[in-house]
């Protein structure tokens, strides 16, 4: 079956269809991993977006049930240069195909993502509207143009668990897969799900942490009831600045309770210190992010995902910046100077990506143990 996608500013590109069926909108962005394709797709932060990978070749392992960030695809819409129609793995249950056509989600394959990737590098991210139904240049073109921007929309409200709930599994372990912890957990930590991945929560089980899953809305005075060792902001989709009730919840967390913040965390803590964010022109998406560690010579390789940005000259005096983007200067991580607080804009889970960054979830243990510490001491 055929199938089109037309960006707002009149672009098009005709391809074939794959997965399912259909007609959708979304601000069409790149990411450039070469694999890992399975948990991009069950990342909520790719809530209202249409992901193309710049890697050609695209679903060869398949799909396996173990793997996922989440408990289905987010994403709008997917787009690849080459479909593989017969995976090859030892772990593989389906095919991307079958999985696509699972969940709903439409895929269109065939198409110059070289151009496309090249276009959105030019031109910017924008909202884009994929069609098996309408094949019609102007009718698309005029339907992107009308869909509605991810600037200013609350998409937390999208992804977000409807009630609390405790995480038990670790990381991966050689011949046992994801386990469970079986000894005693040392810290307890509520985790804010703004769109959170699987894989953190399975980093800070495995660093012996009992963790809490909490809907983005709780409030503060809520999870302070619960008397955490420390507090998690998640990773999450679209544009924080519409976020007022997670920013208000960290404001009122801050200097009582250890917190830690990845991505969209990262961005709703700067808001809380009182910092402004900002659009990327296209985004970084993909596991090869150069970032800088304070003003030495140390340097990771990270994963990225996000559209949005901490403009450095917003925030307050009691924010320092501790990590920058070697590719365009952009602020990758930060602290409180003061409260036990810290966040960075990268993914130290690496899922997929590098394990550079990893350590964080040990200075996060570590910032929990002095705050314990000092607190039974005062």
């Amino acid at each position: 079956m055929k199938a089109a996608l037309a960006l707002a500013d009149g672009r098009l590109f005709y391809g074939r269809a794959f997965g399912s069926t259909g007609e959708i909108s979304g601000e069409v962005v790149f990411n450039t991993s070469m694999s890992g394709y399975q948990e991009i797709l069950t990342d909520p932060s790719y809530c209202g977006e249409i992901v193309t990978m710049t890697y050609p070749q695209i679903g060869n392992y398949g799909i396996n049930r173990e793997d996922v960030e989440s408990s289905r695809p987010h994403l709008s819409g997917f787009i690849i240069k080459e479909l593989c129609e017969f995976p090859s793995n030892w772990r593989c249950e389906m095919s991307l195909d079958a999985y696509l056509k699972e969940y709903d989600i439409i895929g269109l394959a065939g198409i110059d993502t070289r151009a496309l990737v090249r276009h959105i590098r030019d031109k910017g991210a924008q909202t884009g509207i994929l069609s098996t139904h309408d094949l019609d240049a102007d009718s698309l073109v005029a339907k992107a143009k009308a869909a509605p921007s991810i600037v200013g929309r609350d998409l937390v409200r999208e992804v977000t668990c409807k009630e609390p709930y405790d995480w038990g599994e670790s990381t991966w372990v050689l011949g046992d897969g994801y386990g469970k912890r079986a000894e005693k957990a040392k810290f307890k930590v509520v985790a804010y799900d703004y769109g959170i991945k699987r894989n953190i929560l399975r980093n800070l089980v495995s660093k012996g942490c009992a963790v809490t899953v909490v809907p983005a809305t709780m409030p503060a005075e809520e999870v302070l009831a619960m008397r955490p060792d420390g507090v998690f902001l998640s990773n999450g989709p679209g544009d924080p600045e519409p976020i007022t009730y997670a920013q208000e919840n960290i404001r009122k967390l801050l200097g009582k309770v250890p917190l830690f913040g990845i991505c969209l965390g990262h961005q709703l803590l700067s808001i809380a210190l009182g910092g402004n964010t900002y659009k990327l022109k296209f985004g970084h998406r993909g596991g090869n992010q150069p970032v800088r560690q304070g003003a030495g010579h140390n340097v990771e390789i990270t994963s990225q995902n996000h559209g949005f940005a901490v403009a450095a000259d917003t925030l307050r005096d009691d924010a320092l910046i501790t990590h920058i983007n070697l590719n365009d200067n952009t602020v990758e991580g930060l602290q409180h100077k003061t409260a036990p607080a810290f966040s960075v804009q990268y993914h130290p889970e690496a899922s997929p990506g590098p394990h550079d960054a990893n350590y964080l979830f040990g200075e996060f243990i570590k910032m929990m143990k002095e705050h314990k510490d000092v607190s039974r001491n005062s």
